[in-house]
């Protein structure tokens, strides 16, 4: 059983059940061990909450995406937001939406490798000339139809489309089922992107400048990217929610041979019933 929290814990307790909308256990540890710090943590999170004009929902969705991103993989968040997304209306068409704009994440190895194949091609005297030469009709094709899907085009994927058109066409079909068959507005899925690319999980800037100007292209106001910047930042929090259960019990189990060892020495051995030579009967 938890104990009775005091009257400072209570309303830092409360005070951010208020502003998040939400309670849970992997709070206690912290809220117990470091008031201050729940309270200053509280504060930061709350800014969005507060003073964002994101609906709840949406908030929901970006935690749901960092957390759930390959990249951070936090399951514990993941269920958090999953559970609160659905209690502020969410549809379980619209988290796996989410949760399939995350999945994508994996292209990076591809858009950030490919440049540096090129540039050694080159340093050998190989140059393949990506972005110069004409594309075929399978090429041409496949950037159509990625340029329809996805609503933009960017240069990052020359060099796929050069090197590999059937990796592309895989690629082009997984990202764009969200595209064709999901329902959130084309600017929360851009906003998506922004933040599992933003996340200092992974910092890959050059797809979170390209979602930024297509969230702003779709209609997104530099607030609300600001405010889903504010709402990935809040990601480092997990150092303290993942590590603060394992300092308890640690703790605990140093605290052990010494609570042990101060019963030893507090409860005197019991007596045999007799000695030599003056046995009571």
């Amino acid at each position: 059983m938890a104990r009775k929290l005091d009257a400072n814990r209570q309303k830092l307790k409360d005070d951010f059940t208020r502003n998040r909308g939400y309670w849970s256990e992997i709070w206690d540890g912290v809220l117990d061990l470091s008031p201050e710090y729940f309270s200053a943590y509280s504060d930061l999170s709350s800014v969005p909450w507060k003073h964002g004009t994101l609906a709840p929902k949406i908030k929901e969705f970006i935690y749901i995406a960092i957390d759930a991103a390959t990249t951070h993989l936090y399951n514990p968040g993941t269920r958090i937001h999953i559970a609160n997304a659905l209690r502020h209306g969410a549809s379980k068409e619209e988290i796996m939406e989410v949760l399939m704009i995350a999945s994508v994440l994996g292209i990076h190895t591809i858009t950030d490798s490919v440049p540096i194949l090129i540039d050694v091609l080159k340093a050998a005297g190989k140059d393949p000339k990506v972005g110069e030469k004409k594309l075929n009709a399978k090429q041409q094709a496949l950037k159509d139809e990625f340029t329809k899907n996805r609503g933009y085009w960017a240069p990052l994927f020359d060099g796929v489309l050069h090197f590999s058109p059937e990796f592309f066409k895989a690629y082009t079909d997984l990202s764009s089922v969200p595209w064709k068959h999901g329902t959130l507005e084309p600017k929360v899925k851009e906003l998506l992107y922004v933040a599992i690319d933003a996340s200092t999980t992974h910092l890959y800037n050059a797809g979170t400048k390209l979602h930024m100007a297509n969230a702003v292209r779709h209609g997104a106001t530099a607030a609300e990217i600001m405010e889903v910047l504010m709402l990935t930042a809040s990601i480092g929090v997990h150092t303290i929610t993942e590590s603060v259960p394992i300092l308890i019990e640690e703790a605990k189990k140093a605290a052990a041979p010494k609570r042990a060892a101060a019963t030893r020495i507090a409860v005197p051995r019991k007596t045999r019933a007799g000695t030599r030579g003056g046995a009571k009967t």
